[in-house]
């Protein structure tokens, strides 16, 4: 058995109570909505999803941290699990089906086991280190995950989520550059632009600024398909500037490219 094996199953069971609380409220009517303070949305689902993932760590694992987008840290274990109970929060709120829940452990700065879930899309993506990364809807009904093979810039996709966000960081011209580069470009968004690239649809993912709970789970998933994630300075993500994830061959002319410290 593979370290970490047991804790994915684990992450598993809490994405499993995570996609019964989400589409419970998905286009509810009384849905409700505020503003947090640095102007994002929050929905009542994504706090009652945390409540229930931290209720259950609790139980399961109360000897870890808890790491969540709505209600801060818990705890001071090396063990930390990371929690975006809805990344992707303003299409949840629209009725635009492409939202999911992040749930990562990480031990130390190590993100060691990720699993990304978007019921809606009736799709769920997972790794543990040295497990490799696979797609299905169960552990039991499961694909491979593997990143493509495009070796050029000029054969590449790329997606991203939010150009004003590389404005706002003074890099939308070198990123503009990069798009031009690219084949093709595509703005699919958060979980999914990185999750498409584990797949292989998609070559580069990048985005100027994510907050730990945006980024953890991610990250084994790409690596065990065989990319590559950095911060935008080429450092180990998830605890950088930044993301750039891509198949691996592109990484480090892209890199260069964004020329962002």
């Amino acid at each position: 058995m593979v370290a970490h094996d047991d804790d994915l199953r684990f992450a598993h069971v809490l994405a499993d109570d995570a996609d019964a609380q989400t589409l419970s409220r998905f286009r509810a009517d009384d849905l409700r909505i505020e503003t947090k303070a640095d102007d994002t949305p929050v929905t009542d689902a994504d706090r009652e999803t945390e409540e229930a993932i931290r209720r259950t760590l609790s139980r399961a694992r109360p000897r870890d941290s808890i790491v969540g987008e709505e209600f801060g840290s818990d705890g001071y274990s090396a063990r930390r699990w990371v929690i975006d109970p809805i990344d992707g929060t303003k299409n949840y709120l629209r009725g635009v089906p492409v939202w999911a829940t992040l749930i990562a452990l990480m031990v130390g700065d190590e993100v060691v086991a990720g699993v990304v879930s978007a019921p809606v899309l009736n799709r769920r993506w997972w790794a543990a280190r040295g497990s490799g990364a696979w797609t299905g809807r169960s552990l039991s009904a499961a694909s491979r995950c593997r990143v493509s093979d495009v070796a050029a810039i000029s054969d590449a996709s790329l997606s991203y989520s939010d150009l004003a966000e590389w404005e706002e960081h003074g890099a939308l011209p070198a990123f503009l550059d990069l798009t031009r580069a690219c084949w093709r470009t595509r703005g699919y968004g958060d979980f999914w632009s990185y999750m498409l690239l584990a797949d292989g649809a998609v070559d580069i993912a990048t985005e100027p600024e994510l907050a730990l709970h945006d980024v953890a789970a991610l990250v084994p998933i790409v690596e065990e398909a065989g990319g590559r994630f950095t911060d935008l300075a080429g450092k180990p993500a998830p605890m950088g500037n930044g993301a750039l994830a891509t198949n691996g061959r592109l990484h480090d002319e892209v890199l260069g490219r964004l020329g962002v410290s």
